[in-house]
């Protein structure tokens, strides 16, 4: 990987889980979540604006489009659900083990096979999955409505890499981003509202917008940074799967933000089973 690439991927990654973090230690994650998407879109705009990028460019690419927010809704959804009922420091390195997913679709869909040494790699990320999520005195798998929408944000964000990367090699990022990010906002609104009488008949949650503006605007700016670096990243020529690999260095990150930050206990223990769970990443992509 060439050293810009490089550095533009480990920037993403620590970024990342900070606005993770913001996110959930607000009081409507639903609406915050729902806040960063808009505020890319908008930041994407500014941005393509100002550097003269044809948007409507990226119509041309609408299949890579309509895939990239089916795997954004998926995403979205399910960190919120994850955030609101789970830690940050146990969940979040499954939720971003991306290349996990990127090796079964490639296994069940596109007939691959792997070495032993693949294989070790994802027994690795298992073991450290299920290290993260054991606490004494509990069952193993205390939280399954968790897990399984981990699992789902995992493959969520999947898609939405495979779509992205692709995209970017043919227009600008800030293209696509104003797009796909400014269409999940309604939909998300859509799924969030359900259940929720404080929104009443409205998808948009703007009154707790208005209450929060500089926070909201904090969590977007960084949000933007992240996800403007990795698409970056591909349109420099960095391989998707390598890519997502060098991301991981953002779990440690999360663990260690949500143990010092977020107060989330068996930080040490955690630390070491997200440790684990990134080599095994590592190894699934280096021997994909």
């Amino acid at each position: 990987m060439e050293p810009l690439v490089a550095a533009t991927v480990l920037a993403s990654a620590v970024l990342h889980p900070l606005w993770y973090a913001l996110v959930k230690r607000d009081p409507d994650p639903d609406g915050a979540f729902m806040a960063v998407n808009g505020g890319i879109a908008v930041l994407a705009l500014i941005h393509g604006l100002v550097l003269g990028v044809d948007f409507l460019a990226a119509f041309a690419l609408w299949p890579l489009m309509l895939l990239s927010c089916v795997g954004q809704l998926a995403y979205g959804y399910a960190v919120v659900l994850v955030l609101k009922r789970a830690d940050l420091s146990a969940y979040y390195p499954i939720i971003r083990s991306a290349p996990l997913a990127l090796v079964a679709i490639g296994f069940f869909f596109f007939g691959e096979r792997y070495s032993l040494a693949l294989l070790a790699g994802i027994g690795l990320v298992l073991a450290g999955a299920f290290a993260l999520q054991f606490k004494p005195g509990a069952r193993l798998l205390s939280d399954p409505v968790a897990l399984l929408f981990s699992v789902v944000a995992l493959i969520g964000s999947a898609l939405y890499a495979i779509a992205d990367s692709r995209m970017v090699q043919t227009i600008h990022p800030t293209a696509m981003l104003v797009w796909v990010q400014a269409a999940t906002v309604p939909l998300l609104g859509l799924m969030f509202a359900h259940g929720r009488s404080d929104w009443r008949s409205r998808i948009f949650p703007v009154a707790a917008w208005n209450l929060a503006k500089l926070r909201y605007a904090l969590i977007c700016t960084l949000a933007y940074i992240s996800y403007y670096l990795i698409l970056l990243a591909y349109s420099l020529g960095g391989n998707v799967a390598a890519v997502n690999a060098v991301r991981q260095i953002a779990i440690p990150v999360s663990v260690f933000i949500g143990g010092m930050w977020l107060l989330e206990g068996s930080m040490g223990r955690r630390l070491a089973a997200s440790l684990i769970l990134a080599a095994g990443v590592v190894i699934i992509v280096v021997f994909r």
